[in-house]
């Protein structure tokens, strides 16, 4: 592949550069750390700094705002006899002249996770060199560092002024009482700047006295502070000012406050002015800014201290690379295209970003109030495996705690691992897919570990007022009992990871439409198809549970075998759901599953017993692969659609009218790509079909313009079916190249033997997003890539883990098989570099594997096969399974070293 126009890749780290970045709208970087700081940072240090909904440092943005707002960082240098220049490109003759002969030189540089912009004044030579970054350390601190030098031939005489906006309050205040709450700014002014504690906030939560504190600090490199300050906003800007001409920068004005001076009431900027200095030719300045959230008040002299030098911005700095470096390099892949496996680095990145930021706090996520959703736990999880896998079973046994007994989910989801909130507002929904997804993830993390006592640990249930899968509610239930399940001697009640696992697989099974197809409820993975939750039925994720079923019963079977074990306890009330074990019902008898289902809420709906009951694991293991097995024949032989010969596809959906959404119709083909991707991946197509489906897709969803599209045009808006075809086609979740969804058709194709087209796939996804010049995004995938090609929504989506998933366990062929190491390569002959090697590095069994397949033969994927595989030198013994080459666990912890090099040979 070409190195697309654009970014270029600088080293082998990853880092990249972007000439005149400033021309490409909505660009921005993302700045976090563990400590809570989550910035983002545009060419023209526009974005935001906050630590959360409530507490933002600077004003909220979405994308709009990053060229329409004027509240952005600056940095202003007054040069005496010449002009005024802003350092951050943003002043109107800046403006003016971007499109003319006189712009000014940009070149943006970034890396993990660091940022960089450097603007050279065309005329006068001097350069700033402006670099961000959040450092890794216990403070919610933004970092910034501005090197003046001066490139020219005479002598400069500057004088900076720093400014930073502080907005100092909750996101909801910025169109809700704007002016109000600025009453509430308590402005102190201290030796190295400007900081803001408001005396209350006003939020969701209510008027409560304020203890958080926003502060803009600054020195120059050896640690000299400003001279003066500008803390209040109206007072820097002036009569008739603005903040991209500011009057007491503009006329060199003397600053209007020193240490210990404040002021109460006003809206506040961050407005340090320097010293006077004079810039010899080739001569540099440097100034150091921390912009800060404290939970309390500031100690200022050790934020100085720890902050405000040149040398200490140089020692983190070099830290946080170190950090970033480390904890992605636990997941790197090494083919013939080096822009690819760099590329695939801050894939790498993504699923990091959505742990700590959510899925929002970045300008096109500017929706919701932080924290991520019940899918998102689980799925993001998928990569964490592979990159932080030290905290993996903690967090997924604390994940537990959402569930229902009724196998739905909390869905408010609190910022604590494991924290779980019964819905303030009190509106009820549920999405049919969320109990899906845990068993996918569990799955990947018992072959990933062979950790079978995970099934046994046991956790709560989540109670609130809903019931009956939000369809009824509890009037006993008080939220001083907390959102727990209890007994009806008042227990907390507690069941086996197994147990909450089959109660979120089995009460869907029963809770269908009058299709015999599970009801599609509040949406399923598409939320998007939020109003079909009277009559609306999801095919495509009936065919998620089925495989589910048939899965869990092969999993007992392996529990079985593996540890012993001959029965298993579930609650008295579940048992039930295993109709086959004491009174079979009719499957294809809709009212009869209705009625079986009622029963169970009933016993459930407040307290349970909390007594439980012995099964014999052959025997559910068999009613589970029973149920699975009568769902797939019945997709099979209800949703296919054959349109002509070698073309069909499954159905995905019935609307609200309990009308077939998909087909061949007057209007043209109705085809959903979610409709396919779970009938491959978990098995419920045949063969035949399987293949009919990957050319139905190519035919009806393949656009050569933006890849593999969610949908075709459905025509119009389908109000008894979701928003979202109420979105113009080709964005979103309505036909764009949504590439979650995209991924895992990957993944499935892989699945089923289908490799190079998984191939094209996935590599359409890299070129569409790496094409600069059409996505017009930093390295990454994208949420989706919209009608134009441009990539939208970048860094947090779930996306980024399937992508993760999918090269390493289905392109290189590196996953589990209950705790032993399988390699079952699917690499084409053109993704093995020159040398006719490839290679990934990842974690496994506690080592850091550094494996490597050489084919010498030059072999296409399908046409060759694991021969020997070599540890650290030494030839061991290997196992050939269906699943692919097994190394023994036990022999990868015999092998030396915390890293081990693994050679494999392919013939």
């Amino acid at each position: 592949m070409n190195q697309p126009k654009g970014w270029t890749f600088m080293n082998e780290n990853g880092s990249f550069a972007l000439r005149t970045p400033q021309d490409t709208q909505y660009l921005y970087f993302p700045l976090v750390n563990e400590a809570g700081m989550m910035s983002s940072v545009t060419p023209t240090l526009h974005g935001d700094a906050k630590t959360g909904h409530n507490t933002f440092l600077t004003p909220p943005v979405s994308v709009e705002d990053l060229h329409n707002s004027r509240a952005s960082r600056n940095f202003w240098v007054h040069i005496e006899g010449e002009e005024v220049w802003s350092a951050a490109g943003s002043s109107p003759k800046q403006h003016a002249e971007a499109f003319s002969g006189k712009r000014e030189d940009t070149l943006l540089e970034a890396g993990f996770l660091w940022h960089k912009i450097t603007r050279t004044h065309p005329a006068l030579g001097l350069t700033a060199e402006i670099t961000s970054f959040v450092p890794n350390t216990d403070d919610a601190v933004e970092y910034m560092r501005v090197k003046l030098t001066n490139g020219g031939s005479r002598t400069l005489t500057v004088t900076p002024t720093a400014a930073i906006p502080m907005y100092a309050r909750s996101a909801d205040d910025l169109r809700d009482h704007r002016h109000v709450t600025s009453l509430l700014h308590r402005i102190a002014v201290g030796e190295y700047g400007v900081h803001v504690q408001p005396s209350l906030s006003f939020d969701e939560r209510g008027h409560r006295v304020n203890r958080v504190t926003y502060s803009v600090l600054g020195a120059e490199g050896d640690g000299t502070a400003p001279v003066g300050f500008f803390p209040v906003l109206e007072d820097y800007i002036g009569e008739g000012g603005s903040l991209e001409w500011p009057k007491a920068v503009v006329t060199h004005a003397k600053p209007h406050a020193a240490a210990g001076d404040s002021a109460e009431g006003y809206e506040s900027v961050g407005a340090l002015r320097f010293r006077e200095a004079d810039l010899a030719p080739g001569e540099s300045r440097t100034y150091v800014l921390a912009l800060t959230v404290e939970e309390d008040r500031p100690d200022e002299t050790r934020l100085a201290r720890d902050y405000l030098s040149e040398a200490r911005f140089g020692q983190l700095l070099e830290e946080s690379v170190v950090y970033w470096e480390a904890k992605l390099g636990k997941l790197a892949f090494r083919s013939g295209d080096r822009d690819h496996d760099l590329w695939m680095k801050w894939v790498t990145l993504q699923p990091v970003l959505r742990r700590l930021f959510g899925n929002s706090f970045l300008p096109y996520h500017d929706y919701g109030r932080g924290g991520r959703g019940w899918r998102d736990l689980w799925q993001d999880c998928l990569a964490l495996l592979f990159t932080e896998p030290a905290e993996v079973r903690h967090l997924l046994l604390n994940n537990f705690a959402g569930i229902r007994m009724d196998g739905s989910n909390a869905t408010i989801i609190g910022s604590k691992p494991g924290e779980f909130i019964a819905d303030r507002n009190n509106i009820p929904r549920v999405w049919m897919d969320h109990g899906a997804w845990p068993f996918l993830t569990v799955l990947l993390y018992l072959h990933q570990s062979g950790d079978l006592g995970f099934l046994l640990e046991e956790q709560p249930y989540f109670k609130d007022i809903h019931i009956k899968r939000c369809k009824d509610k509890d009037l006993e239930w008080k939220p001083l009992d907390g959102s727990v399940q209890r007994t009806a001697d008042g227990e907390i009640y507690r069941g086996t990871v197994l147990e909450h696992l089959l109660l979120q697989n089995l009460v869907p099974f029963y809770h269908v439409g009058e299709h015999n197809i599970i009801k599609l409820e509040g949406a399923d993975w598409n939320d998007g198809m939020d109003m079909g939750t009277k009559r609306g039925e999801s095919v495509a994720f009936t065919a998620f549970y089925a495989s589910n079923l048939m899965e869990l019963g092969k999993l007992l079977r392996e529990l079985e075998r593996r540890t012993g074990l001959a029965e298993i306890q579930v609650s008295e009330e579940m048992v039930l759901l295993f109709d086959t074990l004491s009174a079979p019902i009719d499957y294809g008898s809709i009212g009869e599953k209705h009625r079986l289902l009622d029963a169970y809420y009933e016993r459930t709906g407040h307290t349970v017993s909390g007594r439980r009951t012995a099964l014999k694991i052959g025997d559910a293991a068999r009613d589970l692969e029973q149920k699975g097995q009568w769902l797939a024949r019945h997709l099979q032989e209800q949703e296919w659609i054959a349109q002509e010969e070698g073309i069909g596809w499954f159905n995905g959906y019935y609307d609200d009218d309990g009308n077939r959404v998909e087909g061949v119709t007057p209007d043209g083909v109705r085809m959903t790509l979610t409709g396919q991707v779970f009938h491959l991946m978990g098995g419920t197509a045949t063969e035949e079909q399987a293949a009919q489906m990957a050319a139905a897709v190519n035919r009806h969803l393949k656009d050569p313009r933006i890849g593999y599209r969610l949908n075709t045009d459905f025509g119009g808006i389908r109000q008894n079916l979701g928003r979202a075809f109420g979105f113009a086609f080709g964005h979103k979740e309505n036909g764009a190249m949504f590439s979650h969804m995209a991924v895992m058709y990957a993944n499935a194709l892989y699945k089923r033997g289908f490799v190079r087209e998984g191939h094209d796939v996935l590599d359409s996804i890299y070129r569409l997003s790496a094409d600069f010049e059409r996505s017009r995004m930093y390295p990454g995938v994208p949420e989706y890539i919209n009608e134009r090609g441009r990539g939208m929504y970048p860094y947090l989506t779930g996306s980024a883990s399937w992508l993760l998933l999918t090269e390493l366990t289905e392109v290189y062929g590196v996953k589990g098989g209950y705790g032993d190491l399988l390699l079952d390569p699917k690499l084409l002959r053109t993704q093995f570099d020159a040398e006719g090697k490839a290679g990934v590095v990842t974690l496994f069994a506690g080592k850091m594997l550094r494996i490597v397949y050489s084919n010498p033969n030059g072999a296409d994927a399908g046409a060759y096969t694991v021969r020997s595989v070599r540890l650290n030198g030494s030839g061991v013994e290997t196992e050939q399974r269906p699943e692919g080459c097994a190394v023994k666990r036990e022999t990868l912890l015999a092998a030396g070293g915390e890293a081990v090099d693994v050679e494999v040979e392919l013939i």
